[in-house]
């Protein structure tokens, strides 16, 4: 089964032109890396409407996978994991939890994250770190489950 995936970064600095989109372009790089597809990619600022709007653009397009890069931190404009949990039909805390677990081995500052996946409609939305190396070494820590999670999302039968 071919994952199709949808790329979102979340900065309101790099969508003003302030500065490049680095998260972006790395998970990209990364899911092709994996075998998937990248179907879409959106740059947008921390607000909670145009997260949610590129969010089901991309399932719209047909992407099961939507990896979001930033505002997953605790700055008041953070906002990505409230604008992702106000739209989803379930969390999926495990992945949240691995990521911290597995980034608290590099750095103590892990704690503060707030990385999640949740389902919306039948995608699988995993809310990775703002920076590059950050995010790619959290999806790398999940990059396991992601799979079979999509399997069972898209109602395809499965061994268990």
């Amino acid at each position: 089964m071919q994952i199709q995936v949808g790329i979102i970064t979340v900065s309101d600095r790099a969508s003003k032109g302030l500065y490049d989109d680095l998260g972006g372009p790395a998970l990209k790089q990364a899911a092709e890396g994996y075998g998937w597809k990248v179907l879409a990619d959106a740059l947008v600022p921390d607000e909670k409407r145009d997260i949610q709007r590129a969010i089901r653009e991309h399932i719209a397009r047909g992407c099961s996978l939507v990896l979001t890069t930033g505002g997953t931190g605790v700055a008041l404009r953070d906002v990505t994991p409230e604008a992702v949990r106000e739209i989803s039909i379930r969390e999926l805390p495990g992945f949240g939890e691995a990521m911290r677990m597995e980034s608290l081995k590099s750095t103590k500052n892990a704690i503060l994250s707030r990385n999640l996946a949740a389902v919306v409609d039948k995608a699988l939305v995993i809310c990775l770190p703002g920076k590059p190396n950050g995010a790619l070494e959290c999806l790398s820590f999940v990059v396991g489950a992601i799979p079979h999670c999509i399997q069972v999302l898209q109602e395809v039968p499965t061994s268990c």
